[in-house]
């Protein structure tokens, strides 16, 4: 059983910073990769940010030095900065992880989770 919790979404003005957060618990051997992903409406799901467990970065072209992502495995959670925010930024924000199962004795296997979405909306 795995559960993640979004926070941090809301309504901000143009150039505005949100701080999101994404916090996973139940019974797992391990987290592996961390993703935020974003969709606005009528559109497709896109990447946002990812971070390895050894804290390995990749962005997007369109967030790149205006969102900063980070994680701390000791609390498995996942952070998204994000500055500067923009209209084009209003979408609903999705956090994803990759995590296995099992033991040492057992052997492991992965799965994807999601979250249920946190909402950022950009506005005057």
């Amino acid at each position: 059983q795995v559960q993640l919790v979004e926070s941090g979404g809301g309504l901000v003005q143009p150039g505005g910073s949100l701080r999101l957060s994404c916090v996973a618990s139940g019974n797992f051997f391990s987290i592996g990769d961390m993703a935020w992903y974003r969709q606005a409406s009528g559109k497709e799901r896109e990447l946002v940010a990812s971070v390895t467990r050894s804290g390995n970065k990749e962005y997007a072209d369109f967030v790149k030095g205006r969102f900063t992502v980070s994680r701390d495995n000791g609390k498995n959670t996942m952070f998204l900065q994000m500055n500067r925010l923009n209209s084009d930024d209003t979408a609903i924000y999705y956090c994803k992880i990759r995590y296995s199962v099992g033991s040492y004795y057992i052997g492991t296997h992965e799965y994807d989770y999601w979250g249920q979405g946190t909402a950022v909306t950009v506005s005057s």
